[in-house]
């Protein structure tokens, strides 16, 4: 009897660490690509090293049970942080969480199910949902109102469950990604910075 064939994924990624976990979760049940677009991230500089690591992670993992590398192709998206500025103008000062990250994330998902509509993948997702800063029930609206819009399926994975983003860590100490402390627009890390000062602050 034949394998029956795995279903075609894209899954949308914003780094490496991230991606990890999730991949792990997934690679069993579904034949993956993995979609690197994220216009929020606009320093390019750390765009090109969140890519390299995700290239690198992708090419060294081995899923529990493979024999070789998984296999796991990477679609990378274009790049042009002026999407993300002309996306999110008039909410530069909205705090982090709020609607414009709402939507920053409807930018990169919207970009994620068009591409997975046109190059016939069955089911679009991100790895979004895997950290505990990022409100699920908001990213997954974003993905049910797209997958009525594009006609194909959202997967909706909830990363965050059973561990995965402790997972997430493990596999990037394992594997010596570099973690980076903020999502990746210039508001968030100006945020992250600032959380850095006031530890130091407090610190004795």
């Amino acid at each position: 009897m034949a394998e029956e064939r795995k279903k075609k994924l894209l899954l949308h990624a914003c780094c490496g660490p991230c991606s990890s976990a999730c991949l792990e979760r997934l690679f069993p049940d579904w034949d993956i690509t993995v979609f690197y677009f994220n216009p929020n991230i606009t320093d390019e500089g750390e765009y090109r090293v969140r890519e390299e690591e995700l290239k690198r992670f992708l090419a060294e993992w081995r899923p529990q049970g493979c024999e070789g590398s998984s296999g796991i192709g990477l679609m990378p998206g274009r790049y042009d942080p002026q999407e993300y500025y002309t996306c999110v103008k008039g909410l530069e000062q909205e705090p982090e969480g709020g609607e414009r990250c709402r939507r920053c994330f409807q930018l990169r998902l919207e970009e994620t199910a068009k591409t997975a509509k046109e190059q016939g993948f069955d089911s679009f997702d991100t790895t979004l949902t895997v950290s505990p800063y990022k409100n699920y029930e908001m990213i997954a609206e974003i993905g049910r109102t797209l997958e009525e819009q594009y006609g194909v399926a959202y997967a909706a994975g909830n990363y965050k469950k059973q561990d995965g983003y402790r997972r997430s860590i493990e596999l990037s100490r394992e594997y010596g990604l570099y973690r980076q402390d903020y999502c990746g627009c210039e508001f968030s890390k100006a945020e992250a910075a600032q959380r850095r000062a006031k530890r130091a602050e407090e610190t004795p």
